[in-house]
């Protein structure tokens, strides 16, 4: 099934899209791997089982990733060599204490990386000072709304490709 059409949020930063279903969610994944730009961060919010990661699945698939694609709750980051360049996809529900990125080496992937996907980016106590573009997935029934932010100048260009594909 197609995502239903989007809507812009009032400053223009922003977009919401209605997602209805887990292959939509995919397909607007894999949207947003093809307008991306090389050393973006890209946050993913929402409740447990609102599918983010589901979204960093799709974008990892736009992105010519064909292998598994795991939640990386557990290791925190699972790194994919792609032939673009390093994508890391963190998450930081388990972290204890926002220091522990550092340990990680956060620092190190945002110089090396293609991309950064980070997982409940508000467990990070605002050690992510450079945010390009802020995925927020709610639940709407069995649909789900998804609205991205841009918090950068890259983050507003890749927006407004999303909004006028």
């Amino acid at each position: 099934m197609k995502s239903a059409p989007e809507s812009l949020c009032n400053d223009g930063w922003c977009l919401n899209r209605k997602i209805v279903d887990e292959r939509a969610m995919l397909a607007f994944g894999k949207s947003v791997a093809r307008v991306l730009v090389p050393r973006l961060v890209l946050t993913l919010s929402g409740d447990l089982g609102v599918g983010k990661t589901t979204l960093a699945r799709g974008v990892l698939q736009g992105l010519g990733f064909g292998g598994l694609v795991k939640s990386p709750t557990y290791a925190m980051l699972e790194p994919y060599q792609l032939d673009l360049g390093a994508v890391y996809h963190f998450d930081l529900y388990r972290m204890s204490d926002p220091e522990e990125l550092e340990f990680l080496g956060y620092r190190d992937c945002l110089r090396d990386a293609y991309l950064c996907l980070v997982e409940w980016p508000e467990r990070s106590d605002g050690y992510l000072n450079k945010i390009d573009l802020e995925f927020s997935i709610s639940s709407e029934g069995a649909s789900r709304i998804v609205t991205v932010r841009a918090h950068t100048h890259a983050g507003k260009i890749i927006n407004e490709h999303l909004q006028n594909p």
